[in-house]
């Protein structure tokens, strides 16, 4: 699939291993040339920065990131669009190794030009800023967009309406919440900007098909013993 790209770092932003696409795309003679090296040293400087943000926000908040748009460089050398998602790597003991980074080309959108800055700016926006009320005309300041020009835009990129992207944004943060804390329900549905437990159990049971506490109980359910020879 010569629109994805993947990529293994370790917790210091060396790459350990990449793809093939990724190797053309950084002119690179074969994947052993960036073993060691980081995003600095194959990505232009904005980029990197940013990839590198986003490593540290993966390991800071000890949950997957999941369709990030990014700039990125397409096997042309142009810059063009895709949606990123990153995932930890952990040893059999829990302790941070690296992580592991997929990346999908929107090659068809850039070309259209529906992928700017400002689009961008206002889904890392929704992005960092779930936990807290989103205004519809705030989003649309943000991204230069008209209501309707926004959803269209968002249903194009993410498959799903403004509201949509934004109750999935909040689930996948409460859900992870749920799985990995034993934080009250009701501490978690305010600190994902639910407007009470009410909201983040119907949301959770329409998406997930389970009430919080359900799903609580099943990730930290006792797991059954091996069965011995």
């Amino acid at each position: 699939m010569p629109d994805v790209v993947f990529a293994v770092k370790d917790t210091d932003g060396r790459y350990l291993a990449i793809s093939e696409g990724c190797v053309r795309r950084c002119a690179l003679r074969n994947r052993l040339q960036a073993e060691g090296r980081t995003a600095h040293e194959l990505f232009p400087g904005a980029m990197a920065d940013r990839y590198r943000q986003q490593d540290q926000t993966l390991f800071a908040e000890r949950r997957p990131l999941r369709d990030r748009l990014d700039l990125t460089v397409y096997p042309d050398g142009a810059p063009g669009w895709c949606l990123t998602g990153k995932q930890a790597l952990r040893d059999t003991d829990g302790q941070l190794l690296g992580l592991v980074c997929i990346s999908r080309d929107l090659a068809e959108l850039t070309r259209e030009r529906l992928l700017d800055a400002r689009f961008a700016a206002c889904v890392d926006h929704i992005q960092a800023q779930y936990h807290r009320p989103l205004r519809l005309e705030e989003l649309c300041d943000l991204s230069g967009l008209s209501t309707g020009q926004l959803d269209r835009r968002m249903k194009r990129v993410f498959s799903q309406s403004v509201g949509d992207f934004i109750r999935r944004t909040r689930m996948e943060a409460a859900s992870h919440a749920i799985a990995h804390s034993r934080r009250p329900l009701a501490d978690i549905a305010a600190g994902c900007g639910f407007s009470d437990q009410s909201a983040l159990t119907r949301l959770c049971r329409q998406m997930l098909g389970l009430s919080p506490r359900q799903l609580r109980m099943q990730v930290h359910a006792p797991r059954p013993a091996a069965a011995r020879d």
